[in-house]
């Protein structure tokens, strides 16, 4: 849990009593691998500070392929934001790639957070922000790359984490087939 509060202090101030009210309010949760924390077609009810595991973020064609937008691992949020704020259903799957751990705030605790700490909704602004920025300059990347480089920046941004995914997943994010990613893996070495 102290990760969770430092991860939160590097984006604003907080008290030692808001601290402590924090994590009054987390709940540890288990998520098994091929568990999902939340579901398409669901309101998302928590948010989670993924504390141990991987986490992706995906979605299903009409005949049930599968495809990861992106991954969430230790010392992030993890959160379909629209689902949770504007409680809508959710139009993507958060799946657990790994038995992971979060400690997880229902939407009235967060609520709760929001309503008594008076920086809280500033830090979560930052943080949103912060999440945003790398995504959208991670996705513009990919878009005008051939896939050995996406390969090798993924490499760079996420290390070690091509080791902890299956490379079914890794070759979805990157947008090219497993056999492909097989071959660039391969060439590089």
């Amino acid at each position: 849990m102290e990760k969770l509060i430092a991860y939160l202090l590097k984006f604003g101030n907080l008290t030692e009593e808001e601290c402590k009210l924090i994590l009054s309010k987390a709940e540890l949760k288990s998520i098994s691998k091929g568990a999902y924390f939340s579901q398409a077609g669901k309101v998302a009810k928590s948010i989670g500070f993924v504390s141990d595991g991987v986490f992706r973020i995906c979605y299903y064609s009409n005949t049930g392929e599968s495809f990861t937008r992106y991954f969430v691992y230790e010392n992030r949020f993890v959160v379909d934001m629209n689902s949770f704020q504007d409680e809508i259903p959710s139009a993507e799957y958060i799946e657990a790639v790994t038995d992971c751990e979060v400690i997880a705030f229902t939407k009235e605790d967060f609520l709760s957070l929001s309503a008594t700490i008076p920086g809280w909704k500033d830090i979560f602004f930052k943080i949103t922000s912060y999440v945003l920025e790398n995504k959208l300059r991670m996705t513009s990347n990919m878009l005008v790359q051939d896939a050995q480089t996406r390969y090798l920046n993924f490499l760079d941004h996420y290390p070690g984490l091509a080791n902890r995914i299956p490379l079914i997943m890794l070759a979805s994010y990157l947008g090219i087939t497993p056999s492909s990613l097989s071959r660039i893996r391969k060439n590089i070495l």
